[in-house]
């Protein structure tokens, strides 16, 4: 199956080797993002919340450059730093997408690239 890279300047630029996203027929796998502002490439600040917000963000914009919205999520996972502020996640990712909510993962690290506190990254179903 042919595999075409998925790109947008409303999301950060990758920082390694590796796809904003790739789209594999009408699977779309979106790369982990971090709470980055994409045009200064310097991590949101004011706390967690932010970095949130700013991740779901991104992932939306990737999203939309691949001809999908976050609605076409069917599992997301979840990288923090500290698990005590899962409660938020929760509550701002409920903002971010709607029941039936994706399957979803959340895993405890003990670092994120550039500080991060929070990544995440998600697969899409296109219709």
């Amino acid at each position: 199956m042919h595999r075409t890279p998925v790109q947008t300047d409303r999301a950060p630029g990758a920082i390694g080797t590796y796809s904003q996203a790739i789209a594999c027929g009408k699977i779309i796998y979106l790369s982990g993002q971090i709470p980055l502002d994409p045009k200064s490439m310097t991590l949101v600040e004011g706390g967690i919340e932010p970095q949130i917000h700013q991740v779901f963000r991104n992932l939306a914009a990737v999203a939309e450059a691949a001809g999908g919205t976050l609605a076409h999520a069917v599992k997301v996972t979840i990288y923090m730093t500290d698990l005590a502020q899962f409660a938020k996640v929760n509550e701002i990712m409920a903002q971010y997408f709607a029941k039936p909510y994706p399957a979803r993962a959340t895993v405890g690290v003990s670092a994120l690239p550039k500080g991060a506190v929070v990544e995440a990254d998600a697969v899409l179903m296109l219709d």
